[in-house]
């Protein structure tokens, strides 16, 4: 009889767990199921249209410099982004003189697009599972170093049998489902992206942090590039002048019909990282991560923000920066918000309470998964992981002469090896500013020893500073960026540290090395417990995948091509609506506020624009599972026609990278139409609009 009433609760959870619409899909073995639920949400193509044909829609989405996704909208390379994703390459080319940032930027000819240093588009070739080869029992009987160590040199085998069929291809060999399968994926880089488009900054980052993850939104988050191919193959080639415009085989088109509320939407990109299957313990521990997160972050960005209104110059080198770390800040309190309101913790733990009723129930998974084990491993590992992050967001990309100090360590490696003193130092002056670096700086450093309780974890230069700056942090910091001589860049020919004694006595050295050596501490108090959490939330997942055997799964995001499915719709929170649609008047309703609120401020001649524009959709809601890395996703309608681009989520989406409510979660994306309108009306873009939509 108890095991009678287990199995009707199992399938009532496996009923409620089959949650229309959730879900970040591998494309090469798209569950039929998932297939089917598309049709009956609207999608009109059959099933090789999504990856097996020779034009299927997956050979248009690109992965877009390694952080976000975009679409090939052109027989001649045109890429579809974001405004966020291509900000950085826009902040590069801006001065003071020509802010593309504030002004836009339009190329009139192939020769005014500007080239971009590190930036790339991939194509995903072919994805496959390998997990045969990978979980073999000698594996299993591995040190977690000896796993590591056999996949590089599987990967790497792969790698070299792929490039000897074809040289311009690489393959990744990547962990899916919490370790418990494997896929090699296959890509094809494009080198040479080029800048062609790129509305103000007014109107690609309009409404700001004030609108940031907030609905409702009018922010026209697009940015337009072009790939360029060698001349003579038409395949990738590194930059060169002599670079033609990439050909592809297949593009996507752009729809100008729109959409209803109920239209199919699906996307296509490249979700980083989500954490679904992660325990109960692995979400508490993401909550005090996420409050230590934005808690640094928000004292960094108010000394990043009073040196920004001060000087233009300091703005158009710290805006990139700013963006990327405000972004994150916001979404580690938003998420916190949403774990407490949905009751999130509670509820993974009636899970787990049902899992161990299935493991008494059947015997599976026994000594392998061990809740009780799990609980100890996530408390002893508390303080640490608190510490890790203090010290991540204070010390690590946060100021140059951090960055440079732990640099010429090459992380924990100790001075006296090698001849580390004849590193060079680049100048990368149009990158950062003194001023307000080291500000930020000593402002770190301070906050680190108010909230890092105790001296385990206090590196050495803490006594220095109370010893001989009488516990001034920001006297400490004043003191490293004029004496250091890694804040002086190397002259051409010349060598930044002519001997050993000279780099041993730099202070930026010694900070750095006491940097390095605190970093190796914490890395290995983590390290005494992670391998073991590891087994145990990949038995978790194991578990969970075996004991709901009968329901399609998806892997949690790693930066891999996925697909989602969904619909064009509003939410509801009580008698409130959402909406499912924002259209021009409510963009210039905002924009007439621009006097007092910042973020809404634009050129008047916007405004002018906007007024023109009638009833013009601007952004719209899907129930589409995306998450950080999505950005630039192109949004599809049943038929594979573009109709917009993913560029954020809603405020009560906040907790989708562990939890997915499929009630309130919500994908903002930027109509494709209003992306057409700003590069026709403000750009008079004649040339590219030809191209688009060339047949």
């Amino acid at each position: 009889m108890k095991v009678k009433r287990f199995c009707l609760t199992l399938a009532c959870l496996a009923a409620l767990g089959a949650k229309a619409d959730e879900g970040m899909w591998t494309l090469y073995n798209l569950p039929n199921a998932v297939y089917e639920q598309m049709r009956a949400e609207g999608y009109q193509l059959p099933y090789n249209q999504l990856y097996q044909a020779d034009d299927a829609i997956m050979k248009a989405v690109v992965n877009f410099s390694g952080y976000c996704s975009g679409v090939v909208v052109s027989p001649d390379g045109l890429v579809f982004t974001n405004h966020h994703c291509g900000f950085e390459a826009i902040r590069s080319h801006s001065t003071v003189e020509h802010d593309y940032m504030i002004d836009g930027f339009y190329a009139k000819s192939f020769e005014e697009e500007l080239p971009n240093k590190d930036m790339f588009v991939s194509f995903m070739v072919e994805q496959k599972d390998v997990t045969d080869q990978i979980l073999t029992p000698a594996f299993e009987a591995m040190s977690i170093y000896d796993r590591t160590a056999f996949l590089d040199s599987i990967e790497n085998a792969m790698s070299k049998q792929v490039k000897e069929q074809d040289s311009t291809l690489r393959l990744e060999l990547k962990p899916f489902y919490e370790g418990n399968r494997y896929f090699a994926t296959t890509y094809r880089d494009f080198r040479d992206l080029r800048l062609v488009f790129t509305i103000p900054k007014s109107m690609g980052k309009f409404g700001g942090e004030t609108d940031n993850w907030m609905w409702p939104r009018q922010t026209c988050d697009f940015s337009v590039f072009r790939i360029y191919a060698d001349p003579k193959t038409g395949g990738p080639a590194d930059y060169s002048k002599d670079n033609v415009p990439y050909h592809p085989e297949h593009w996507a088109r752009v729809s100008d019909e729109g959409y209803q509320e109920g239209s199919f939407s699906m996307t296509m990109g490249y979700p980083g990282s989500t954490s679904r299957y992660l325990s109960s313990y692995g979400i508490r521990e993401r909550y005090e991560q996420n409050a230590i997160r934005a808690q640094v972050r928000g004292v960094k960005q108010e000394v990043m923000k009073r040196h920004m209104d001060a000087a233009e110059a300091v703005r158009i080198k710290y805006d990139s920066k700013y963006a990327q770390s405000s972004n994150y800040w916001k979404n580690s309190i938003g998420m916190n918000k949403c774990i407490d309101s949905i009751g999130l913790i509670g509820q993974k733990q009636q899970f787990e309470a049902l899992l161990r009723q299935w493991q008494d129930s059947t015997g599976l998974f026994k000594g392998q998964l061990d809740f009780q084990q799990l609980s100890r491993l996530y408390a002893k590992r508390l303080d640490v992981a608190k510490a890790i992050l203090y010290f991540s967001e204070t010390f690590r990309r946060t100021d140059e002469l951090s960055t440079r100090a732990m640099f010429v360590h090459n992380g924990a490696v100790p001075v006296g090896h090698g001849r580390r003193q004849h590193i060079n130092i680049k100048d990368n002056s149009e990158t950062w500013d003194y001023d307000t670096d080291r500000e930020i700086l000593g402002t770190l450093l301070k906050n680190y020893r108010e909230k890092v309780t105790g001296t385990k974890y206090l590196p050495e230069f803490y006594k220095t500073i109370d010893a001989k700056f009488g516990g001034d942090c920001q006297a400490y910091a004043n003191y490293l960026y004029a004496k250091s001589r890694l804040m002086k860049p190397s002259k051409k020919g010349s060598r930044l540290y002519p001997n050993k004694k000279s780099f041993m006595k730099d202070p930026g050295v010694a900070y750095g090395l006491d940097l390095t050596t605190i970093m190796d501490d914490l890395r290995k108090g983590y390290m005494l417990v992670s391998d073991s959490i590891d087994e145990q939330e990949r038995a978790l997942c194991a578990a969970k995948l075996r004991m709901e055997e009968d329901l399609p799964h998806y892997s949690d995001a790693n930066f891999t091509m996925r697909l989602s499915y969904g619909q064009v719709k509003e939410y509801r929170l009580g008698s409130w609506r959402s909406g499912y649609r924002t259209t021009a008047p409510s963009m210039v309703a905002k924009m007439k506020k621009g006097d007092s609120i910042e973020d809404y401020k634009v050129q008047p001649e916007m405004i002018d624009l906007m007024q023109q524009a009638g009833d013009m959709p601007l952004c719209f809601l899907t129930t589409n599972d995306i998450t950080g890395g999505n950005s630039g996703s192109p949004m599809f309608d049943g038929q594979n026609r573009l109709i917009g681009l993913a560029f954020d989520g809603n405020w009560d989406s906040l907790s989708s990278d562990i939890f997915f409510d499929t009630q309130l979660a919500r994908c903002i994306g930027v109509d494709i139409r209003y992306v057409l309108f700003m590069m026709d009306k403000w750009g008079h873009a004649d040339r590219l609009l030809k191209e688009i939509h060339a047949k």
